[in-house]
């Protein structure tokens, strides 16, 4: 398959590579496209056999659930019922944005889409072009990541062509996105809201909508034998070649511990890596250090997490060791993801 690469440059020309892109989707192929958190892989979400080539594409496991992006509010009424007070009160509150809500679904959305189960994940995101593509393919987009299964999400449309280049028909090249980790999904099919994956939307901000908000259990665990009612939580997800740890302590503790690892390695002839922040980058030892921003700035970390992840590889990075981060607010996506890309290995000292 030749995969068509447009670019999206803010003129006249956009509406054309836009709705040929439409109807790519509408056909039953596949586009990747630039949303605010992260690139999508777009199919119709409808389509049983859309949703089957997205995991093709993909080598994602069939029971791991599709987001269905929408275009509209009332849309969220043709694909999901009850639609639930809560949920009316996050929308008012949060879309279009980076929130992503399971409902029960609707007959029209097949199982093919929902992973097997009787919800479905449903977003509103606020990137134009993306509102602009699902409008496009008829309203209704099912749409991962754009990455093959188990690597660091894409945040930039080349690292969508490395993994995707002859999987899918169409990439849309918006440039960089802004937020740069998936959106938060937040299960309000039941009597009590839970999240199931952080993200821009923090816990906190959601209790200020709708009062005690629950965390499910394993987001920052690294044992679950439930199927996944969401995206990335029975999965290893976002995880670079190499192999990424996890160094936990006081700051000092960290910095000595992880030169001393990066020198084991370096006498192994392994290439190595650190993820350190602005605070301590000019004291680490390592063949690649890089940082992802002021512990001052959680917004800026989330934004180059993925970015780093994929430089390394880039480089040829075969161990790398990461500092850890707060588990409140913004730090507690940056955990989760951290977490799943190390697979759960975190040193302590």
């Amino acid at each position: 398959m030749d995969t068509i690469y447009a670019v999206i440059k803010g003129d006249n020309a956009d509406e054309e590579q836009i709705r040929r892109a439409g109807d790519i989707l509408k056909a039953g192929g596949l586009v990747a496209f630039p949303t605010e958190t992260v690139y999508g892989l777009g199919g119709d979400a409808l389509n049983p056999d859309s949703s089957k080539k997205i995991y093709a594409a993909k080598g994602r496991p069939s029971d791991n659930p599709l987001i269905v992006h929408i275009c509209r509010w009332e849309d969220i009424y043709r694909i999901a019922e009850p639609v639930t007070e809560e949920a009316e009160r996050l929308a008012e509150a949060f879309w279009p944005g980076p929130l992503t809500m399971i409902l029960q679904k609707k007959d029209t959305v097949p199982k093919e889409t929902t992973g097997g189960l009787d919800t479905v994940a449903i977003r509103f995101p606020s990137h134009p072009v993306a509102r602009r593509l699902i409008e496009a393919a008829g309203g209704f987009v099912a749409a991962p990541s754009a990455n093959a299964s188990g690597r660091p999400s894409p945040t930039m449309a080349e690292y969508v062509a490395e993994d995707m280049n002859g999987r899918i028909d169409m990439i849309l090249d918006g440039g960089a996105v802004g937020i740069g980790l998936e959106s938060t999904i937040v299960d309000v099919s039941g009597p009590e809201p839970i999240i199931l994956r952080p993200g821009y939307v923090t816990q906190e901000m959601l209790e200020k909508v709708l009062g005690e908000v629950e965390l499910d259990q394993t987001i920052l665990d690294g044992t679950t034998a439930l199927r996944p009612k969401a995206p990335g939580m029975k999965y290893r997800h976002y995880a670079p070649k190499g192999e990424l740890s996890i160094v936990e302590g006081s700051a000092e503790a960290v910095v000595e511990h992880i030169n001393s690892l990066c020198a084991c390695a370096a006498a192994e002839g392994k290439k190595t890596g650190v993820i350190a922040t602005d605070e301590t980058f000019a004291r680490y030892t390592a063949d690649s250090v890089k940082s992802v921003g002021s512990r001052e700035d959680e917004e800026a970390i989330a934004h180059s997490l993925y970015r780093i992840l994929r430089e390394f590889d880039d480089e040829e990075v075969e161990v790398m060791y990461t500092e850890s981060f707060s588990s409140y607010g913004m730090g507690q996506a940056i955990m989760n993801r951290l977490l799943k890309a190390a697979g759960h290995r975190i040193i302590t000292v």
